[in-house]
């Protein structure tokens, strides 16, 4: 009485339907993560902005005066190599 020919009424294209609503399924779950993902990331920042590199470190003493240029010229050519 209900078997594979009820679902008729759908002229046959049920699958479609079924195959879409996994996809959707799937591919949203993996917009979570991503989501997720990214947000921890943004996260990772100390006070809101980002963490310093080495190289904003030296420009910050030799633009304060603790190290001179040749110091400097050293320590940025030593962090770029």
């Amino acid at each position: 009485m209900y078997g594979f020919y009820n679902n008729m009424h759908w002229g046959g294209f049920g699958w479609i339907f079924m195959l879409l609503f996994w996809i959707l399924l799937i591919f949203g779950g993996i917009e979570v993560v991503r989501i997720l993902l990214r947000s921890e990331r943004e996260n990772k920042t100390v006070g809101g902005t980002k963490e310093k590199t080495a190289l904003d470190i030296i420009k910050e003493r030799y633009a304060k005066g603790e190290i001179d240029k040749k110091e400097f010229e050293e320590k940025k050519k030593d962090l770029t190599d």
